[in-house]
């Protein structure tokens, strides 16, 4: 029970961090499009940047309490992750606003909670916060393997 209430709580903290990077997407797309008058893909892809970053941050240290990691591991699988999530939501954003034919604020919301529930979340649980020693891991088992059949 205490693993199940473990990661309850860790998605909500991280549903919590999500949320608060999307009033930063959000508050810098809307700027960059109705304040500044950039094209609203433009301004959808440096929203996304900017909640991006925020977001990376206080995953670290706050959802994931990734410490133990090393910080340009970390940054690298996030920018692969992340680099995906950006093209999903940008282009997300595009085709259902040219589809619907709605302001692009609404289509946003709608691709961004998708890519964060299918996307996101999953990948920096699994991939980014993780320590993925996949050469630790693979040396474990080979020598697993080897005592197995030294005792046959």
């Amino acid at each position: 029970m205490g693993r199940l209430k473990r990661e309850v709580w860790t998605f909500c903290k991280a549903q919590l961090s999500a949320q608060m990077a999307t009033i930063v997407d959000f508050t810098v797309s809307f700027l960059m499009a109705e304040a500044v008058g950039l094209w609203y893909v433009h301004a959808s892809f440096l929203g996304a940047l900017s909640g991006g970053v925020f977001n990376c941050g206080v995953n670290y240290r706050w959802v994931f309490q990734s410490q133990q990691l090393k910080k340009k591991y970390v940054a690298l699988k996030y920018m692969l992750v992340w680099t995906v999530s950006i093209l999903l939501n940008t282009g997300g954003t595009y085709l259902l606003t040219e589809w619907s034919g709605q302001y692009f604020m609404l289509a946003k919301m709608v691709v961004a909670v998708l890519i964060a529930f299918l996307w996101n979340y999953p990948l920096q649980r699994v991939f980014v916060y993780h320590d993925n020693r996949l050469r630790a891991r693979m040396r474990k088992m080979r020598m697993g393997m080897r005592n197995d059949e030294m005792r046959k």
